[in-house]
């Protein structure tokens, strides 16, 4: 009899130590587990702001290109629209050379005699 409650004993130390190992197996597993979804997240987290980045430069690339072209249309209509001839360029030259002689005179202090 004595025997056997030996045995018990040993089967029920044997079978804490078994459980004992397993939970500490289970504390590893979900410690890495853990650690590779973080790894994960950030994996896919630099993924998301690269796409994101490249979206962005996409699209400021797509701005500028519109803009070069609204520009290139723009200074096509002012150039149908403003014909300057040598004539015209003349006079204007002349109206700002007279302008700009008035507003010398008007700056100038009187002369005392």
């Amino acid at each position: 009899m004595r025997d056997v409650i030996e045995k018990m004993l040993q089967a029920e130390a044997e079978a804490k130590r078994i459980v004992a190992q397993a939970e500490v197996d289970a504390e590893q597993i979900r410690a890495e587990s853990r650690h590779r979804a973080q790894d994960l997240a950030e994996k896919v987290r630099l993924e998301a702001h690269d796409e994101a980045a490249a979206i962005v430069r996409q699209a400021s690339e797509e701005a500028e290109k519109e803009k070069q072209a609204r520009i290139a249309r723009a200074a096509k209509v002012i150039d149908g629209e403003v014909r300057m001839d040598d004539e015209f360029r003349a006079g204007a030259v002349e109206a700002v050379v007279r302008c700009v002689r008035g507003m010398f005179a008007a700056a100038k202090p009187p002369q005392s005699r």
